[in-house]
């Protein structure tokens, strides 16, 4: 049964949602997990990908883009994988629905109100069905 994660963006000001993604990829991916990013669309993967490169002096995350050939142990898509794998990370507002078929799932609650009414629902969504969640501040 997969684990659930929620990181709560909270502070003030709160963490700019790109800028930490970028930073938790480079965590999980340093610790030796492979990582599927679940994008609402390719524009959304394409802007991911950029930020990838950008966003720290000297930060590499070895990463690639639907589509593109290659291995990375972060691959960004928005659709479903071809087969389910260690990580998901999940950057939309709705439950991807092969989210089960992976170890550990990561969500966002950020700071917005609109954002933060799609998490909960999320949330709702794994508590009623009985997987085991986190929070994480």
């Amino acid at each position: 049964m997969a684990e659930i994660d929620f990181y709560v963006l909270d502070g003030d000001p709160p963490p700019e949602p790109q800028q930490f993604v970028c930073r938790l990829l480079d965590t999980v991916y340093r610790r030796g997990a492979e990582v599927h990013v679940h994008v609402a669309d390719e524009a959304a993967a394409h802007r991911l990908d950029e930020q990838l490169w950008t966003f720290a002096p000297g930060a590499f995350v070895p990463h690639r883009v639907a589509g593109v050939g290659g291995r990375a142990p972060v691959w960004i898509d928005w659709r479903a994988p071809q087969r389910p794998g260690e990580v998901l990370l999940t950057l939309t507002d709705e439950v991807p629905h092969f989210f089960s078929g992976f170890r550990r799932v990561l969500e966002l609650v950020p700071g917005d109100p609109a954002g933060r009414t799609a998490a909960r629902a999320r949330y709702r969504f794994y508590r009623e069905r009985g997987y085991p969640l986190r929070q994480h501040r």
